[in-house]
């Protein structure tokens, strides 16, 4: 392996100077501003530190990957031109040249070594799902690098999509200094000016960029989680495009004459996920607020009439306005691992009650459900529907939402009983989200890292081992089929619906909706230019 001599120095003087300058040069214009609305804030500016979609989405605009992963989940080249399988573990990627820093210091194999491991070895193991395969990153010269991995990795290219790559000279740089902005130095479209936790992240154009300028000489990042707000600001010309345009305010966009909605199809699966590890669970008690005495969420049959017992077309006619499509498993027929085996639980309100008493809870229990506020599409008001149906099934349902903030960690962390979540399938394919949410939790082999509901089964763990280590795509969906039967067949899960992405914007504006609902500021086009 080649030893390179680290050789950047950030001068963040220079680089405030240089922010300063562009915001008062006559390349801001107004038609170069560019004000987005997001739906959720993000909660670190690091970008291996909390993966997440807004994070994510945040980040792509500072730093580059070296796949660049496309809006229909097509991999393309970006800081890797070309890529080779040399054998079943190693994989050779070709280093795009000429690629510059945002401190003008040149891009090479160590950056893209000290990245993959950070993202690997960072304590917060927010991307264990992408690199847990990842044995060692080698610099065979300057401009190529040798990715070994622990066996075959089929998704290897997906995963290396979502890991940002940061400049070696801040391998060790603590969250704060990328908070802050000394440490955010990238080869992204876009140059960090300032981050303002819960409020907004201002961005200048990368006029050196390698893919050329985006049309946006200053971006801003709003968070605006309150869909009120993120309305009242579009309507009043605050925000030139919003996201997950609230359903209240789709007619009064489309009304008006200097704005227009934008909609496309997404993977993002919505569900409800439940506490199947604990023996007594903390939201969950008998109705006159005493111990239970079990965990009713480990019996199957109880799992089920909670699905049964949720109207899920009432729930995306009238609360999402038809802004998605029932989900009844991970992918949607055509996708990979889709199973025509999987039971399409109906709507069955006497049903789930029959299924609660053969159960031992013919008079049901109480519990509290919990939801985030401004992160997924109408996502405190689907919680509350799904309280009020639950309690025509006789189970006692109250509600507790919080700030995506607040909320993100715990439900992560398993503290909830029933808990809404969500994943973005970008992979398009079953393994992707069943290793995050389905996999028993395993820190060492990046498994599980987001399985809130400490579901640990293992037929399923085995399945998705074997998947995950299979190379041939006939073979792969095949255990992907079963890993679908075995996951919503026991309902391990309780899928809501398969979001639409709704934005709304300014008559301007160009964009084509991203499976991954990512809302990127350099894929967005000024269409009077």
């Amino acid at each position: 392996m080649t030893t390179y001599v680290t050789r950047r120095s950030f001068h963040a003087s220079v680089m405030a100077l240089l922010a300063a300058t562009a915001f008062c040069s006559p390349a801001f214009a107004q038609e170069a501003e560019l004000r987005i609305g997001m739906a959720s804030p993000i909660t670190s500016l690091d970008p291996h530190e909390d993966s997440n979609s807004p994070n994510n989405a945040t980040s792509r605009h500072i730093w580059d990957s070296l796949i660049n992963r496309g809006g229909s989940a097509e991999n393309k080249p970006q800081l890797a031109t070309e890529w080779e399988i040399v054998d079943d573990t190693h994989w050779r990627f070709t280093l795009r040249e000429g690629v510059k820093f945002h401190d003008g210091s040149a891009f090479d194999a160590e950056d893209v070594v000290a990245s993959l491991i950070r993202a690997r070895d960072k304590e917060s193991q927010a991307f264990a799902s992408y690199t847990r395969t990842i044995k060692s990153v080698t610099a065979e010269d300057a401009h190529t690098v040798v990715v070994e991995t622990t066996g075959p990795d089929p998704l290897i290219l997906n995963s290396l999509s979502r890991i940002r790559i940061i400049s070696s000279e801040f391998a060790d740089a603590p969250v704060t200094d990328f908070e802050n902005g000394p440490a955010a130095v990238g080869t992204g479209p876009f140059k960090l000016v300032s981050y303002k936790p819960g409020d907004r992240v201002e961005l200048v154009r990368n006029e050196e960029y390698f893919d050329g300028p985006a049309d946006w000489s200053k971006v801003t990042l709003r968070q605006v989680p309150d869909e009120g707000g993120r309305l009242a600001s579009l309507l009043a010309g605050d925000l030139d495009v919003i996201e997950a345009l609230p359903a209240e305010g789709v007619d009064r966009v489309e009304g008006n004459s200097n704005l227009k909605v934008i909609r496309g199809k997404a993977t993002r699966i919505v569900y409800l996920g439940m506490d199947v590890a604990r023996d007594e669970t903390p939201f969950v008690t008998a109705k006159d607020g005493s111990p239970l005495g079990a965990n009713p969420f480990k019996d199957a049959r109880v799992r089920k009439a909670l699905l049964m017992g949720m109207n899920r077309e009432a729930i995306v006619d009238r609360v999402m306005s038809k802004n998605g499509t029932v989900a009844h498993q991970f992918v949607a027929e055509g996708f990979f691992g889709h199973s025509d085996d999987v039971e399409e639980v109906p709507y069955d309100v006497e049903g789930a009650k029959a299924l609660l008493a053969e159960a031992g809870y013919p008079d049901g229990f109480a519990l509290t459900i919990h939801g985030p506020s401004g992160r997924y599409l109408n996502d405190s008001e689907i919680v509350q529907a799904a309280a009020q149906m639950l309690t025509r099934i006789g189970i006692d349902t109250k509600v507790e939402v919080l700030p995506w903030s607040v909320y993100s960690s715990k439900y992560s962390d398993g503290e909830y009983s029933l808990f809404l979540g969500s994943w973005g399938v970008n992979t398009g394919e079953v393994s992707n989200p069943a290793i995050a949410i389905v996999a028993g939790g395993d820190a060492e082999k990046g498994l599980g890292r987001y399985n809130g509901g400490g579901i640990d089964v293992p037929e399923i763990n085995a399945l998705i081992e074997k998947a995950a280590s299979t190379l041939e795509d006939g073979e792969r969906e095949e255990i992907q089929r079963e890993l679908s039967n075995l996951i919503f067949n026991e309902t391990w899960l309780l899928p809501m619906h398969n979001e639409s992405v709704v934005l709304g914007v300014k008559k301007n504006i160009d964009f084509a909706p991203r499976a991954d609902t990512y809302t990127l500021a350099y894929e967005i086009h000024d269409n009077t230019k």
